[in-house]
């Protein structure tokens, strides 16, 4: 059995709740995977929800944004009765897709993309004017998907059903690691995450940082990750699996003859 990842030691910044699938790939592939959550993830309450959840039952659509946007905003749903009859609800890209599968959604719609933007190219969402639509997603977010949806002249409403914050995590042991040589490489999944890991690490840790390829799964992650000084910040295929394909190839490439 091939272990492409033999001696690696790969940062995992996801929140607690979603770190083990990357960790235990990671693992598989011989690596050693180091948890450091540099998100937190905690839902809204349900009793202040009512009003958002009230708009689902006459909406024509519903679309969520992200796996958390599944999860935790189908445990509000579902608390508050489940999703209406006939209702159509589209995903922003596989994991999210997987995440409504499993709290027993069908019939779910999502692009080959990953982003607003290939959600926002699907046949469904054109011609929408007149049309309910409500975003399931967290507090903020980027307003593209709405905008864009207005414009169409859909009626826009949201459900945000969770909050990101930045954990209070104790950097020390984690940057004398890195100093002695100990981490080969970092994984994140958003620009908040790179954020809120360059706050955590403070002033001490930026050059190790900067000097440490970085895996995001999106190219403009990436592209946030240079503009920040990542020397080596690489956009690989999305998801879990697509995290460690990127690490598996960069890592095979450092070491192959034409590489030395």
């Amino acid at each position: 059995m091939t272990q492409p990842l033999a001696g690696r030691a790969v940062l995992v910044t996801r929140p607690v709740h979603q770190a083990a699938p990357l960790m235990q790939a990671i693992r598989a592939a011989g690596g050693e995977a180091i948890a450091f959550p540099a998100l937190a993830i905690e839902p809204v309450p349900v009793e202040q929800l009512g009003d958002a959840l009230g708009r689902l039952a006459g909406a024509d659509i519903a679309i969520f944004i992200s796996p958390n946007a599944a999860q935790f905003g189908m445990d509000a749903i579902r608390a508050h009765g489940g999703l209406p009859a006939g209702i159509q609800v589209l995903a922003v890209g596989p994991g999210t897709a997987r995440g409504l599968a499993a709290a027993g959604v069908a019939g779910v719609v999502t692009p080959a993309g990953q982003d607003s933007e290939a959600l926002l190219a699907l046949p469904q969402l054109q011609a929408v004017a007149g049309r309910r639509v409500v975003i399931v997603r967290g507090v903020g977010g980027r307003p593209l998907l709405a905008d864009t949806l207005r414009a169409r002249g859909a009626e826009v409403q949201f459900l945000e059903c969770y909050r990101r914050t930045r954990p209070d995590a104790d950097a020390a042991p984690l940057l004398a690691r890195w100093r002695a040589g100990g981490v080969d490489a970092v994984t994140i999944a958003s620009a908040e995450t790179l954020d809120n890991l360059a706050m955590l690490l403070g002033d001490v840790g930026a050059p190790l940082l900067a000097a440490t390829p970085l895996f995001a799964p999106h190219e403009k992650i990436a592209a946030a990750a240079r503009r920040a000084g990542i020397v080596h910040a690489i956009a690989t295929p999305g998801g879990d699996a697509g995290l460690l394909e990127g690490l598996i190839n960069w890592f095979r490439n450092e070491t192959s003859p034409e590489h030395e």
